[in-house]
């Protein structure tokens, strides 16, 4: 076995992060399921049905904002990486219709922003 170089390593963590494919988590810790994000969740799998999105749904555990749960976080290419707070099925479809597809922000739902 071979030791591990920094770029090895990075070129791990990148393959896993998804960097190169659409996704959105879903914070599905206990305090995001009791806000709502098993509803969330499958708004969102529904929408990106509906639309043929190109993106990945997934479920994840706690991002440690819980006052701001139900939490979705949306990965776009081209597109900064986006944290939206607060989410209900209503902004779930916005997210599916106006960030995934139409490649615009909801800008009332954001909580953090990371340049890719």
């Amino acid at each position: 076995m071979n030791k591990m170089t920094k770029k090895d390593l990075e070129a791990i963590q990148q393959k896993h992060a998804g960097a190169d494919r659409n996704w959105i988590k879903v914070g599905y810790s206990t305090c995001g399921v009791a806000a709502g994000a098993k509803e969330v969740y499958e708004t969102l799998v529904e929408e990106s049905r509906k639309h043929n999105a190109d993106v990945e749904i997934k479920k994840c555990g706690c991002v440690g904002m819980c006052s701001a749960e139900p939490l979705v976080e949306v990965h776009i290419k081209n597109m900064p990486t986006v944290f939206y707070g607060k989410v209900d099925k209503e902004v779930a479809t916005k997210i599916m219709e106006k960030h995934v597809c139409g490649k615009m922000l909801v800008n009332d739902r954001i909580y953090d922003l990371k340049l890719n």
